[in-house]
């Protein structure tokens, strides 16, 4: 593992730990994991494939396919999460409600939680899924990365843009505590930056420099 950028080589080894329905279902609440969330077709799936360098996360041309908790195993004391997508229309109302009643429960009972990965299509940012998200979060005191997904759908200009407007209204409305960034899956755009935040939520960060003194 490269002691310069420690979060690659757990992410070349992750691997599926167990998917749950309900929070008492999760694995043991010890250690570190980060959640990802997003709504459905916000390019969730592909932003996992992409920052493990593995094929974990199912993607799907049909939004709303995850819908249960499913975590990934990066070593023993650390897991990369994979939310329920929300916001898809045919899915039956009941079985939102259900997402949604779990989906608290998570956020607002684990530990182990370190921070939240919010993920939004960036043509179409701040729906009301991503502002109930942004309010948990505001709520809890947890730490919140967004990845503004499918930047290259833009031009360079326009994403820029795009990303400075988000940026000013996240402050204007959840203060200065929400880090954000543009991301691209087939490009690769925005992976090392994702990896910095990361490495910091899981103390990656903190190894190296032990490592190094």
């Amino acid at each position: 593992m490269s002691l310069k950028n420690p979060i690659l080589g757990l992410c070349q080894q992750a691997r599926f730990l167990i998917s749950a329905a309900k929070v008492d279902q999760c694995p043991p609440d010890s250690g570190l994991e980060v959640a990802f969330a997003g709504r459905s077709n916000a390019g969730k799936s592909s932003a996992l494939n992409t920052l493990t360098h593995a094929n974990l996360a199912r993607t799907s041309k049909t939004p709303g396919r995850t819908q249960l908790l499913n975590f990934f195993s990066l070593d023993e004391e650390r897991r990369l999460v994979d939310l329920p997508g929300y916001g898809y229309a045919k899915v039956p109302i009941p079985l939102k409600q259900h997402w949604q009643h779990h989906l608290e429960a998570y956020l607002s009972s684990r530990e182990s939680l370190a921070g939240l990965v919010l993920l939004m299509d960036i043509r179409h940012p701040l729906t009301d899924f991503d502002r109930l998200m942004l309010d948990w979060s505001s709520a809890g005191n947890m730490p919140m990365h967004i990845l503004l997904t499918k930047a290259d759908k833009l031009a360079f200009g326009a994403a820029k843009n795009a990303l400075l407007k988000v940026r000013q209204e996240i402050r204007k409305g959840w203060g200065e505590g929400v880090s954000i960034q543009l991301f691209s899956a087939p490009k690769r755009q925005g992976v090392e930056e994702a990896h910095a935040v990361l490495a910091h939520w899981l103390q990656l960060d903190q190894e190296e420099g032990e490592a190094e003194a």
